[in-house]
């Protein structure tokens, strides 16, 4: 018993092919295992075929029954063993690639980032993480069954070549044929199952659009123009899958129909040998059951056939998303990381944030603060990594992603809440404990959070923590970021859904949490602010005022006209 997942491995994504080919070599063995169990039960019909062709042929009597009893016994019984072993493999093999799917899908999309829905549609990378992983996973799962027609084949040719020549190098020609035959219809359900993938993740990309805007829609009575928008295009979507419809059962019919007039041509053939006497009475018995089998795996060929155009075009998409660029990728020469205490430096707007201290920065535009969080936590180019003792400056670029992200933490008020249960929420990797935990949640005045479920830190979440207010959830955000204690800590508006008495809670207990260590709040609180070891405002994209919180109320109308405007708003019912 293998456990999954297992380590997905560097995947090729140049092409859909290349993609299914890399994961083949990656599963080689279990797909192998399952094609040889699979293998092992079409050949057991085939020879059931025999056995019962050689019976009539040998003269029965008492005692050869008996005997060809037993052996047609003996056949069944392996033949019968070979099934759920068999589909074991086969369920094997589906988890095994679906999941390797799901597992380089993920890894990518989290190192991508943000960059993943720039570049990428909503629905889009939803139709990649739903209906593709199970398209590549069904084809898979039914590449056993591929491997064993070709066995089953190779075993009823073989046993038809040593009966007589002429039939058997008929079914070998045939089957060729036939596959040829359905060639006409795959390319255009290729291109065809193309577009309606592609016109189901416009359509799913419309939805969350819809569902986002809902409120705002409502607000300005735009409900039915939008509706009557997705109304149009879901009727597009539905006019795609019908002709993806028409050439599946298209398919379809002729996996019956070739097949079939194979059966009847053999049955026809093998009836005049054996009224010239060229076939016996067991041999002709036998080729109808042969022909039966062939039949059969002509069949499993053909929807193997048809799953490969799914998966193939699945593959693509999954392709697509692995291939995608980073905004911001790692330096080809990365560049020596600080060592020890290290502050933020933003060349673009003049903000200077020393090691250890607790800086507020003000911004009168709230555009501002959007891209001085971004360039301080290397999600925009700009920012820079200070060190303290040397006040060696490094540009974020010039650092490897994964190492910014793990010093640096900005943690803003669209971060996602997963679900699950609490106690994992706040600590992923589970290595905080209780007492911990307890202390970063009463320093974000979340203790009613846990005290709301009896289940404690096990109370599930779900997902994006929907069952709980909007500040709430922001407290959440906040006793996981202070869980995470990174080296340097960018809060933006951390307390801005928050009622003021857990507002000055949290103002009260965050600068003893954070003491020692880098921290920015992009805030405009003035309960935050007074908090602070130093406060920047930024006008105009630039430092317009340093200074303590008090004397910049006192000596800087901009300053005190934007933070007293927030505590005048707060104020409001």
């Amino acid at each position: 018993m293998r456990d999954l997942p297992q380590p997905p491995g560097d995947p090729d994504h140049r092409s859909a092919d290349r993609y299914l080919l890399w994961m083949a070599r990656k599963e080689w063995r279990a797909l192998l295992w399952a094609g040889v169990l699979a293998g092992g039960y079409t050949t057991g019909t085939v020879l059931l075929s025999a056995v019962i062709g050689a019976a009539l042929d040998s003269g029965l009597d008492t005692r050869s029954v008996l005997s060809w009893a037993g052996v047609l016994s003996a056949v069944t019984v392996v033949a019968v063993v070979f099934i759920p072993l068999a589909h074991r493999a086969e369920c094997f093999t589906w988890y095994a690639s679906a999941y390797r799917t799901v597992q380089v899908v993920c890894s990518r999309a989290a190192d991508l980032g943000p960059t993943l829905t720039r570049r990428l549609p909503s629905g889009e990378v939803i139709a990649v993480g739903t209906e593709d992983i199970e398209r590549i996973g069904d084809f898979w799962e039914r590449f056993a069954m591929i491997l064993a027609s070709l066995v089953s084949m190779a075993v009823v040719a073989a046993l038809m070549l040593t009966s007589h020549v002429v039939f058997g190098l008929i079914v070998l020609a045939a089957v060729p044929v036939i596959m040829l035959g359905i060639a006409p219809v795959l390319r255009p359900l290729a291109r065809h199952q193309e577009h309606q993938r592609t016109r189901k993740a416009e359509l799913t990309t419309r939805a969350c659009d819809l569902v986002a805007g809902l409120r705002v829609l409502r607000g300005v009575g735009g409900e039915r123009t939008v509706g009557e928008r997705y109304r149009d295009e879901s009727q597009r979507v539905r006019a795609a899958g019908v002709r993806v419809g028409w050439l599946d059962a298209a398919l379809q019919a002729l996996r019956e129909l070739y097949p079939g007039l194979l059966l009847v041509g053999i049955v026809w053939y093998g009836a005049r040998l054996a009224l010239d006497g060229e076939l016996t009475v067991g041999q002709l018995v036998a080729f109808y059951g042969f022909t039966t089998n062939l039949a059969v795996s002509v069949r499993h060929l053909m929807t193997g056939v048809s799953l490969y155009i799914s998966a193939r075009v699945a593959a693509g998409r999954v392709s697509r998303v692995l291939a995608l660029a980073h905004d911001h990728p790692d330096p080809e020469t990365p560049a020596e990381p600080p060592t020890g205490p290290c502050g933020l430096y933003d060349p673009a707007s003049g903000v200077r944030v020393p090691a250890g201290l607790l800086t507020g920065v003000v911004c009168a535009d709230p555009a501002d603060a959007t891209g001085i969080s971004a360039r301080l936590g290397r999600y925009a180019e700009g920012g820079h990594l200070v060190e303290e003792a040397t006040g060696r400056s490094v540009p974020l670029s010039d650092l490897p992603l994964r190492a910014v992200r793990e010093r640096v933490l900005v943690a803003a008020n669209d971060a996602h809440l997963f679900s699950g249960p609490l106690r994992e929420e706040l600590s992923p990797d589970g290595g905080l404990s209780e007492e911990r935990l307890a202390a970063v949640v009463r320093v974000a005045a979340a203790e009613d959070v846990v005290r709301r479920s009896p289940s404690g830190w096990d109370a599930l979440l779900t997902e994006r923590g929907r069952e709980y207010s909007g500040g709430q959830q922001q407290r959440l955000r906040l006793a996981r970021a202070l869980a995470h204690d990174p080296d340097v800590l960018v809060l933006v508006e951390p307390a801005s859904a928050v009622d003021a008495h857990s507002e000055a809670a949290i103002a009260a207990r965050l600068a003893d949490e954070r003491s020692g260590r880098t921290t920015v709040l992009v805030t405009t609180s003035p309960l935050l602010l007074d908090r602070t070891d130093h406060v920047r405002f930024v006008r105009g994209g630039r430092v317009a005022a340093e200074g303590a919180h008090h004397d910049l109320l006192v000596a800087e109308p901009g300053y005190a006209a934007t933070v007293l405007r927030t505590t005048v708003l707060e104020e409001q019912p």
